[in-house]
């Protein structure tokens, strides 16, 4: 669809707007061509490997991915450029594109932007071992509807801490907290799945707001207090990068050491498709790592209410969560007093003294008759959050799983992604 514009001399150049992008790195993860990089400060995309696919488009929560511009090839702007805006450039006007050499007819022909090209699924048999190639665009048929963007990074909402407790182990390296957020009057609904930004206070070693992080909701859409307008959050303090350096996580540790009373900024909520399912006997398999527990607990949390309530009739529920230690695991008490006939956990340790390493997979191929049993369900939907370096371990054992029981996976992974039954979201 660029060819026209190409052979103009111009390209319709894919950019990320600097002041929305809240730094998820979901464009960078699912770009299929590597076109996507970034530093400290900025996501940018290189202009001579992007293929305008397009499939970076809906994955990214805030929409600052979706941007075009109109320009002379000669003056496409360059990968350093672009990690020092503050802002996107404007579109270049008539006089700029002719003052460039572009012909008036030319510029009559490129002016209007079009859309960009629809993300297409891989063919059969030909899918990588790739989150981007599995995840699910959409939500659960039966998924409430989900407000997003109610609250830009030019116009954050302001929230009140309730409280804030340590969930992990004291004396451990690992130091997680839940932390409730109140926005007492302002409207702020969030559906379990969904995430928030933290816009941190202060300004960057160059002088500039920080920009905000985000974070997944760890508490049910009716709030972490039941009828309250409330939500939480679980934050790890970064204390390391992840080569084992030394660095202090502007808002991680914000978050970690805000007391009762503070007022944060929020933005958001970011999300519409890594939702729960809400219709009856719908099963859902958790899988996650660390603070990647958010999202589950939400969901659990939610479940669990509709449980007492009676008035919800569940499918079966399926965790599979793995930490270094089991003092670094976050939830651990509360986790282990849920009734074993509402949930089934599987948790798994990489740092035991005197156990050998076990992750998540391992825990996922010794359940593989169990899990191939709800993989064979169409009410089945999987869930998996954590550091990216699990996907491709998940990955492979929901296949052995499936193969263990009989499934073709490749076409059941395809038809679980068309379903919406099928969610990675990994950091």
């Amino acid at each position: 669809m660029d060819a026209p514009v190409a052979a103009t001399g111009t390209i319709r150049q894919h950019l990320i707007d600097p002041e929305i992008c809240i730094r998820c790195n979901t464009c960078e993860a699912t770009c299929p061509v590597g076109a996507i990089t970034h530093d400290d400060r900025n996501y940018v995309v290189h202009v001579d490997k992007c293929s305008k696919e397009g499939a970076c488009i809906a994955p990214c929560p805030t929409g600052a991915i979706d941007n075009w511009r109109i320009v002379p090839a000669a003056q496409a702007y360059t990968v350093e450029q672009q990690l020092a805006w503050d802002v996107l450039p404007p579109e270049l006007s008539h006089d700029q594109l002719a003052a460039a050499g572009v012909p008036e007819a030319v510029i009559d022909l490129v002016a209007p932007a079009a859309e960009p090209a629809a993300a297409t699924s891989p063919a059969a048999g030909a899918v990588p071992l790739d989150a981007a190639h599995f995840s699910s665009l959409l939500p659960p048929w039966s998924a409430a509807h989900a407000y997003t963007n109610l609250y830009g990074p030019k116009a954050p909402t302001t929230a009140t801490v309730t409280g804030n407790f340590r969930v992990t182990d004291a004396g451990f390296e690992n130091d997680t907290h839940h932390v409730v957020l109140d926005f007492g009057t302002m409207p702020f609904p969030v559906l379990e799945g969904q995430s928030v930004g933290i816009v941190p206070p202060g300004t960057d070693a160059a002088g500039r707001p920080h920009r905000a992080r985000q974070y997944s909701v760890a508490s049910p859409r009716n709030g972490e207090r039941p009828g309250y307008n409330n939500v939480s959050l679980t934050v790890k303090r970064v204390t390391a990068d992840h080569t084992g350096q030394a660095v202090r996580g502007v808002c991680s540790n914000y978050v970690c050491d805000l007391k009762v009373g503070d007022r944060v900024q929020v933005i958001g909520p970011f999300g519409s498709s890594f939702l729960m399912p809400n219709h009856p006997r719908s099963n859902i398999v958790m899988i996650c790592t660390g603070t990647g527990s958010a999202p589950m607990r939400a969901m659990t949390e939610w479940r669990r209410r509709l449980r007492q309530g009676g008035k919800f009739e569940g499918g079966k529920l399926m965790l599979f969560f793995g930490a270094r230690t089991r003092e670094e695991l976050p939830y651990f008490g509360p986790l282990m007093s849920l009734p074993k006939d509402f949930i089934d956990i599987n948790l798994a340790f990489s740092r035991t003294a005197g156990q050998p390493k076990r992750y998540v997979q391992d825990l996922m191929r010794e359940r593989a008759t169990d899990l191939a049993e709800l993989l064979r369900q169409p009410d089945t939907f999987v869930y998996v959050c954590g550091l990216r370096a699990m996907e491709e371990g998940v990955l492979l054992a929901l296949r052995d799983a499936a193969t263990s029981g009989g499934l073709a996976w490749e076409p059941l992974a395809a038809a679980m992604r068309a379903e919406g039954r099928l969610h990675l979201e990994t950091y």
